[in-house]
């Protein structure tokens, strides 16, 4: 790791470690990917200010993230199949996240299980849910996020239908999963991937494996999650799901004012400001497009996370300059364990940490949580 620079030097090093249809399915948006890209694009067209002469001695990373003291405004994003990265490859992103001190969120479609992880690390992680037309299963769900002392549930509410991403069809990643010649010899130049994958805890939906009843293999549970999917999911399922979970609750996936203010009423602790990473509704707006707006209806209320698009510490600064509390960090941190597991997953947190700092202090600040609004220059669109 001591020659990787940045997260593109991680994102270049998991390409040649990880098998591509598992490297392309987190890479990937979904269709022609305008919205991943306005995502990165947006980004580079807000300027920051450039202070001089303050005093920038002894910095502050810290913030409080629900409550709780953190020392950087940062949570790993929720990734699913991150075990197919590299072999127990949410256990390893966990790990780092807990060395570091911030939160990991463990997708439902993960290959290591709640209750694996909850053992590995021994410290509270949070929990994203999708929410099934098996109401008894997410039931169960939610009750072994509570018995695992899961800290937060994060609720995705923008996946109730599946966008397509065309690399996914093309490598045969769909469900249920092909086996292609192309896929096994690619997997066969990976041997040290290979080596990680067969020591996992698991090489299947692990939170679904032996908790659905009748299917055990990964065919059978990929089938059984196609059609799972609630797209009759509406605002009045939140109350029944905060009926099952105590906790503190997010929803991830707000990307309308409208929504954000309904969000605020539904008894939620936090949003997260987030197009999937733009993995759904392509032609969308980015997601930093859209955080001002809604900070400015709703950020009084109730807390704002971001998401979507973040690459460098800098890209950090600029969502936080523009109202958000925290920024999940998804594809940083997989391309991370991909490179190199536990080892990549905390130096991928290291890099955006030092690139927060460094720009933090030419920007003339000491704390970040004095950063605001006047930290930019320009916004490029900012829709209200």
């Amino acid at each position: 790791m001591k020659n990787v620079a940045n997260i593109a030097d991680l994102h270049r090093l998991a390409s040649r470690r990880v098998p591509r249809a598992f490297f392309q399915y987190v890479c990937a948006g979904s269709y022609e990917e305008e919205a991943l890209r306005a995502n990165l694009d947006d980004f580079r067209s807000i300027k920051l200010r450039q202070r001089v002469l303050v005093d920038m001695d002894g910095r502050d990373l810290s913030t409080m993230i629900l409550g709780a003291q953190v020392p950087l405004p940062i949570a790993l994003a929720p990734v699913a199949l991150t075990g197919l990265q590299h072999g127990n490859g949410e256990i390893l992103a966990a790990q780092a996240a807990a060395d570091a001190g911030i939160p990991y969120t463990l997708s439902t479609m993960s290959i290591c299980s709640i209750e694996q992880v909850a053992e590995a690390t021994g410290k509270p992680f949070w929990f994203q849910l999708y929410v099934m037309r098996d109401r008894g299963f997410v039931a169960d769900l939610i009750g072994r996020a509570r018995a695992a002392n899961c800290s937060a549930l994060v609720l995705t509410v923008d996946l109730q239908v599946l966008g397509q991403r065309h690399c996914d069809v093309r490598n045969g990643l769909s469900i249920p999963p092909e086996i292609r010649l192309g896929n096994i010899l690619d997997m066969a130049t990976k041997p040290a991937w290979i080596a990680s994958v067969l020591r996992g805890k698991s090489r299947t939906f692990g939170n679904l494996a032996g908790h659905v009843k009748g299917l055990e293999d990964v065919t059978s549970l990929a089938q059984w999650t196609a059609t799972q999917f609630d797209q009759a999911l509406s605002w009045d399922d939140i109350a029944w799901v905060k009926s099952l979970w105590p906790g503190k609750l997010i929803l991830k996936g707000i990307l309308d004012i409208e929504d954000a203010k309904r969000a605020s009423q539904s008894g939620a602790d936090a949003i997260v400001v987030s197009n999937h990473g733009g993995r759904q509704l392509d032609g969308a707006a980015s997601s930093i497009s859209i955080l001002p707006g809604i900070v400015d209806a709703v950020g009084s209320e109730i807390e704002v996370m971001f998401d979507g698009g973040i690459r460098t510490g800098t890209d950090i600064m600029r969502a936080l300059a523009l109202g958000a509390k925290s920024c999940l960090i998804g594809r940083p941190y997989a391309w991370g364990v991909g490179a190199a597991g536990k080892t990549g997953a905390a130096r991928a947190i290291d890099i955006l940490a030092r690139e927060l700092d460094v720009t933090l202090a030419l920007c003339g600040y000491k704390c970040v949580v004095d950063v605001g609004r006047e930290a930019v220059q320009a916004i490029g669109h900012s829709p209200r």
